[in-house]
């Protein structure tokens, strides 16, 4: 049998966990890869690859405060599907510095800029926004709250990209303040639970970034029927990535789609990980 597509990250994640553990070095690969064997064998055969750059906040807020502006929504409750760990959940605690002005709060750790190809509106950034509830979903979600857990998302970050690892130290700091709910479980089940629950007084807004990328078009079509499904109960907002018409593997576009009407929308093109954006709008 081939090996998976992702193999090759999962054994770079394996030996960057080791090496994180004290366990390993980089200088010595070979010698890691016959020592370690058992461990890298179970590593690379059971651990999925776990990847939550928080760098990505910085291109899906001026969507969240566009999406405001057109709802007139001062208030998000927010449901995330394939939130690995939660990171993104913690947008509202972040800084953010665009050309045109800047957002969010002075006093937090996690400060977050990035290059504008085309620069986000000035009247947008003086939008408030209050994010009132927060719940992940993943069928295997990483608890940041555990050492084991920040361990594991750290060593999935590229062992040379030290201003990722330190923002992403930053980022748990930040999660462990104020964590939001995590639940694990297939979001087919758990999202029209948790639509069904609504409360007055804010938008629900579902998230996804990165997930539909491995969705095949089945799971893409129920996905699709339980938004319209949780649509027609109230209002609602999609907020996601995806590529582009052009199947560019260079970029994302980030879309939005509100309910009643189902109207989708692509208002970005943005880097993977959220170190260029250039706004559409």
């Amino acid at each position: 049998m081939p090996p998976r597509w992702d193999a090759a990250l999962r054994l770079l994640g394996g030996i960057h966990y080791l090496v994180l553990s004290g366990r390993a070095s980089w200088d010595r690969v070979e010698d890691v890869l016959v020592e370690e064997r058992d461990f890298l064998r179970r590593f690379v055969s059971e651990q999925r690859v776990q990847t939550n750059e928080v760098q990505r906040c910085w291109a899906l807020l001026p969507c969240f405060l566009e999406l405001a502006r057109r709802t007139g929504a001062t208030t998000f409750d927010m449901i995330e599907l394939g939130t690995s760990a939660g990171l993104l959940l913690s947008w509202h605690h972040c800084h953010y510095r665009y050309e045109t002005g800047e957002w969010g709060q002075h006093e937090t750790l996690l400060r977050l800029a990035g290059e504008e190809r085309r620069p986000v509106p000035a009247p947008l950034l003086e939008r408030e926004l209050v994010l009132r509830n927060r719940v992940g979903i993943d069928l295997e979600p990483v608890d940041l709250t555990t050492d084991e857990g920040a361990l594991l998302l750290r060593s999935f970050v590229w062992a040379d990209r030290r201003d990722r690892l330190a923002r992403l130290d930053q980022a748990i700091s930040v999660f462990r303040h104020d964590p939001p709910e995590i639940v694990q479980g297939d979001f087919f089940e758990v999202l029209p639970e948790l639509l069904a629950r609504r409360r007055p007084g804010a938008l629900t807004v579902v998230l996804q970034v990165a997930v539909a990328d491995y969705f095949s078009e089945r799971v893409s079509k129920e996905l699709e029927a339980a938004l319209s499904e949780g649509g027609a109960a109230g209002p609602l907002a999609y907020v996601s990535t995806g590529r582009p018409e052009d199947r560019s593997d260079n970029y994302w576009g980030l879309w939005v789609s509100t309910w009643p009407g189902g109207e989708r929308e692509m208002l970005a093109h943005a880097d993977f990980h959220g170190a260029w954006l250039e706004w559409l709008t």
